[in-house]
């Protein structure tokens, strides 16, 4: 019986991630020990290690979107059984008692813990999650494929739920995350306008082939009025192109949990009960919802398979743009 994982460790931000390797511990009450099977590397992995989000615990162990089998279940955990295949995402910990976890808003939780960042993560052979964080994922879906539902399935969805379902919806950055909304959205008969980084000509294909309507770059103007817009790109000035782009009464809705500073813009763009909001992380609800959804769909994800070793290659292909889809780490 193993002893010992494998990981990809951050020890201080803004330097590579080093191999080591780690004793499996007793698995705590409420818990269960994973065995990782496939975990997808985020743009929110880019944010944590160039120290971008404030208060990581470091060192730590990356990875938010990871599947697993069961291998050990602590005291009081109901619900699952050892050798069951389930996913873990961003969200790893609330309190449970505060006026946001009691009212179904976990995801704004003061004292919350994230997957990765707070808490060790999937960038391992082995993690360790608290049992109401981790869910069932459909037989559907090989493991690979079912790693990207689990962060930017997931944001994406909740940034869909916020936009509306307004007839024609705009896609800012088209990575990880646009690629699963636009088939979500699609499924749901709007029809999709993807702004890409200028010039990139990958983005613009594969938003095409994905089941946009049209494709251009970002500081394009909108081939029509739009009635909504998710920025999934980290960049502020992404903002006040998005508020120009939809139509009196519509919606931009700012998918990342970190973004450069938008710059001041007329209040002329915003007037008009245009709405301009944030998504924070997830629910629990969202993660029922959107796995259900995306085993209805079904959601189709593109990945690009990497060795747990090759981390650091996988995460410097995704600053670089070099993606198509989601890189995926198979310990």
């Amino acid at each position: 019986m193993a002893t010992r994982f494998r990981a990809m460790q951050l020890e201080r931000a803004r330097t590579p991630l080093r191999p080591v390797t780690r004793e499996l511990r007793p698995v705590r009450a409420g818990e269960v020990r994973i065995s990782v099977l496939a975990c997808a590397v985020c743009r929110t992995d880019l944010h944590v290690l160039d120290g971008e989000l404030p208060d990581p615990v470091l060192p730590v162990i990356p990875g938010h979107e990871i599947v697993g089998r069961i291998e050990e279940l602590g005291h009081a955990v109901e619900g699952f059984r050892p050798g069951q295949r389930v996913g873990v995402p961003w969200l790893g910990w609330t309190c449970g008692i505060c006026e946001y976890c009691t009212t179904g808003r976990e995801n704004l939780c003061p004292n919350a813990r994230f997957t990765g960042y707070q808490i060790d993560g999937g960038f391992a052979s082995a993690v360790y999650a608290d049992a109401r964080y981790v869910f069932a994922l459909p037989s559907r879906f090989a493991d690979a494929e079912a790693a990207p539902l689990l962060c930017a399935g997931l944001i994406g969805w909740r940034a869909l739920k916020a936009a509306g379902r307004g007839q024609r919806l705009g896609l800012y950055g088209f990575g990880a995350a646009a690629h699963i909304a636009v088939q979500v959205a699609r499924f749901h008969n709007q029809e999709v306008f993807a702004f890409v980084r200028p010039g990139d000509e990958r983005a613009h294909d594969f938003a095409l082939r994905m089941g946009a309507v049209w494709a251009g770059p970002s500081d394009a103007p909108a081939p029509v009025p739009l009635d909504a817009a998710i920025i999934f790109a980290p960049a502020g000035e992404l903002v006040p192109l998005a508020l120009k782009a939809v139509k009196p009464g519509g919606v931009v809705v700012c998918g990342g949990i970190h973004m450069s500073d938008i710059p001041s813009f007329p209040y002329g763009i915003l007037w008009q009960e245009r709405v301009l909001r944030s998504i924070a992380n997830l629910t629990r609800a969202d993660a029922v919802e959107f796995l259900a959804l995306a085993d209805q769909i079904p959601v189709h994800t593109e990945t690009v398979p990497y060795l747990l070793e090759d981390a650091n290659q996988a995460l410097a292909n995704l600053r670089e743009g070099r993606l198509s889809g989601a890189a995926v780490l198979i310990p």
